[in-house]
């Protein structure tokens, strides 16, 4: 959310902004449509505001006024009380329906991006800027993750799917085992770093999704469990972002620095016949996620952007696993953007690089949403600014972790980082795999 003094003063950028964020609110036609139902709902809102001042101080002259009147004089003058109160309510119940558009109208309208952001109709226009790491040559035919996790007897998609239908994942044995020394390896690293850890709800009211500026506009992505009025969020972010809402920090206590783990929903409505295969896309999965709250300066954000998207190449590094990282394009980037990285990791069954992490600054586009604010030193109040990066998720990396440090007979290396919380475990071999039956062709 943005502040409407803002708003009408850059009107003209704002709708170019949501016209190359591929932004498109719902009940208006086109972006101008949305703009200009938002500022007549805030005129209208501005009108109601003044007329309801004015009765006001009316009925504040009315009070002081009281004392001075006899009994005659005070019965007419409460009788034109009588009038004037009931069109005081009249106008603050035309004010609450107007608050109504207006707010939702505000929630629609997307942050504006950092001039380093490249413009562009889809993720083809996203821009590599760095690359870290060679894709690793094999001497042997290598196998895909999939054909690893059967020989391995590690994950099993065919029963998970049984018990929970398509883009379910299951891992067992040595499987399992890697999955939670990722997650456990990726908290102590972010806690190493000065963040602090926390666990979180993942099953959340609308608020702190709409004050994330994951609702409007994600509706379709998220679980909704209609029977609570709960949502089951996609990220540890939701929460972490709401933690502080409508509170007021101080200045000398920034940046805040949080790390979550969580499990993660969603329901990848829009992803119908795109990365099908194997782990790459699932309805739930495991992520820790790190997350600042800042003042209230760009050059702050740009500070922390670089901190968190350093923690997570320091982490890939760490694991032996080659990268590179885009500058996401307009198109691509989401309506709450300033500026956004991502990191793609290589995975050799597909040939080229699988999106691994994405890393946001917003601003204070989700503070506004949220109430979250701080007090400087001079005692002004203001909106933080929020950031947010994946530390690891999973199972999506297990893609490159398995195929790229497999063997020709088909184990596979567990990098050195990963072995303390595997009880110091080389390898995953087939000496090793639990010799369950496999599903009936």
């Amino acid at each position: 959310m943005l502040d409407i003094k803002f708003i009408r003063e850059n009107i003209d950028l704002l709708i170019k902004i949501a016209n190359q964020k591929n932004i498109r609110a719902k009940d208006a036609a086109d972006n101008e449509q949305l703009f200009k139902k938002l500022l007549q709902a805030d005129d209208s809102r501005r009108k109601l505001l003044r007329k309801i001042e004015e009765i006001r101080t009316k009925k504040n002259a009315f009070s002081k006024s009281l004392p001075e009147l006899n009994e005659a004089q005070k019965s007419v003058e409460l009788e034109k009380m009588k009038v004037i109160d009931a069109e005081e309510e009249k106008l603050k119940e035309e004010l609450t329906k107007v608050e109504e558009a207006f707010q939702r109208w505000m929630l629609e309208v997307p942050m504006y991006v950092s001039p380093e952001t490249p413009i562009g109709a889809d993720e083809s226009a996203n821009v590599e800027i760095e690359r870290v790491g060679s894709a690793p040559q094999f001497c042997f035919p290598p196998k895909d993750h999939i054909q690893l996790g059967k020989e391995l007897d590690i994950i099993d998609l065919e029963r998970a799917a049984k018990i929970g239908g398509a883009r379910s994942y299951l891992l067992k044995g040595d499987g399992a085992r890697l999955e939670l020394a990722l997650i456990k390896y990726a908290a102590d690293f972010i806690a190493r770093k000065g963040f602090t850890l926390m666990s979180v709800p993942v099953v959340v009211d609308k608020f702190a999704l709409v004050g994330t500026g994951f609702i409007p506009g994600a509706e379709e992505e998220i679980y909704y469990l209609q029977k609570d009025d709960k949502y089951l969020v996609g990220t540890s972010e939701v929460a972490i972002g709401a933690y502080h809402a409508d509170e007021i920090l101080e200045e000398k206590d920034l940046p805040i620095r949080f790390a979550a783990y969580s499990v993660c929903f969603r329901r990848e409505a829009g992803a119908y016949g795109k990365d099908t295969r194997g782990l790459y896309r699932m309805h739930q999965f495991l992520k820790v996620e790190q997350f600042i709250i800042c003042k209230n300066e760009i050059e702050e954000s740009v500070k922390y952007h670089k901190e968190l998207m350093n923690n997570s190449k320091e982490f890939l590094q760490s694991l032996n696993l080659p990268f590179r990282v885009l500058n996401i394009c307009t198109a691509d980037m989401g309506k709450g953007k300033y500026y956004m990285n991502d990191i793609e990791t290589w995975m050799p069954s597909r040939g080229n690089y699988g999106e691994t992490h994405s890393c946001s600054a917003l601003l204070d586009f989700q503070a506004r949403r949220l109430g979250l604010r701080f007090r400087d030193k001079s005692g002004k109040i203001n909106f933080c600014h929020t950031l947010n990066n994946t530390v690891v998720a999973t199972p999506r990396i297990l893609i490159p972790i398995l195929e790229i440090n497999q063997n020709p007979d088909a184990s596979v290396n567990i990098p050195e980082a990963l072995r303390p919380y595997m009880d110091n475990q080389e390898k995953i071999t087939m000496t090793r795999a639990c010799h369950a039956s496999r599903p009936s062709a």
